[in-house]
């Protein structure tokens, strides 16, 4: 990636796309480079200009953002292109599916501009990000899942003990130096098992962590609900809410 972050924004709404697109424009070190009405077009428009990032509206007609979403990551040629979803919505099955699809982010469309332009950023240099809201919500809802849906699986075969354990803290919301802290670790050796994980479990990034680590048992406890504010980074370059 350049050090200018190329970004095409895709919403149903010309009002909604013709603001990010100044705010993107009027921001050193990032461009526009198309505008999509539909997902259909925010696909063809991420085949002939491969952004950096695509910030995607989930509901749009014809094929939505998930879908869209979904053929990007699928596609070889667009396959690096990271998309960060935009919606007035923050409901939980907006929230898996876009994730499952790929998405490196999800934001709501109230979040301060400022935390915008941050979380194009963040997801352009590889990291994922999630609005502490939504943070919330992954949690709860896994929370409630029957407990046959929640033991662990085959999936986690080859993962370590002390692996598992970091997995566990990463669903809590922890930073690198918080894990670090609490198993009493170096943050390098933090960083070590988390980028064995993403490998061994073939997660994109810490949001699908999240996922693993509910789906398969190993935080079978919601943890306590963060704080409202701004998105915190991770030392390791997650976002957590």
């Amino acid at each position: 990636m350049t050090d200018e972050v190329r970004v095409l924004i895709a919403d149903d709404q010309a009002m909604v796309r013709g603001s990010f697109r100044v705010l993107v424009d009027h921001t050193p070190g990032l461009r526009a480079v198309g505008e999509a009405a539909t997902g259909a077009e925010a696909v063809e428009l991420a085949r002939a200009s491969v952004p950096d990032v695509v910030l995607m509206d989930i509901r749009m007609p014809g094929v939505d953002g998930i879908e869209a979403t979904r053929r990007i990551g699928a596609d070889p040629a667009t396959s690096d292109v990271k998309v960060l979803m935009l919606t007035t919505f923050d409901l939980d099955e907006y929230v898996f599916a876009a994730l499952r699809a790929g998405a490196a982010g999800f934001l709501l469309k109230d979040t301060p501009p400022a935390e915008v332009l941050s979380a194009i950023r963040v997801v352009a240099a590889g990291d994922s990000l999630l609005a502490p809201s939504i943070t919330r919500r992954l949690i709860a809802e896994f929370a409630r899942l029957p407990e046959p849906g929640r033991q662990h699986s085959p999936g986690l075969e080859g993962v370590t003990e002390r692996e598992v354990e970091v997995l566990g803290l990463v669903a809590r919301g922890l930073s690198n130096a918080e894990i670090a802290a609490h198993l009493h670790l170096s943050q390098a050796t933090v960083k070590t098992h988390i980028g064995r994980l993403l490998a061994k479990l073939q997660a994109r990034d810490r949001a699908q962590l999240v996922i693993v680590a509910y789906e398969t048992g190993v935080a079978p406890s919601p943890p306590s609900p963060p704080s409202r504010g701004g998105v915190r980074r991770s030392s390791a370059g997650g976002c957590v809410g």
